[in-house]
């Protein structure tokens, strides 16, 4: 269970909202580099579709590219096939010394 005490309450300015969170001191480098990650991206993509997209959509717009920035980055860190192949050569090492 999260130790209460190690917890810090911080605000974060989200597009154009300011918002507070409670965070393991720890992650709170993590959450404010994920606010300037959203603040860029949803920016970027006002900038370029303001008046050609509602704002829902740059929003929902922005979002898929964060969401897909992080599946690639969960793909790219993918350990299984190396994992499944050093349990192989392990098993084969272990029969072959028996």
């Amino acid at each position: 269970m999260p130790n209460e005490n190690n917890k810090l309450q911080i605000r974060l300015h989200l597009y154009d909202t300011d918002m507070s969170f409670r965070v393991a001191r720890e992650d709170e480098e993590v959450y404010r580099r994920a606010a300037t990650l959203i603040n860029s991206t949803v920016n970027t993509y006002a900038k370029s579709y303001k008046g050609k997209m509602s704002e829902k959509q740059i929003l929902y717009s922005a979002m898929l590219v964060i969401a897909l920035k992080a599946e690639r980055g969960d793909k790219r860190n993918d350990t299984t096939p190396y994992e499944d192949i050093l349990k192989k050569l392990t098993g084969e090492i272990e029969e072959t010394l028996k």
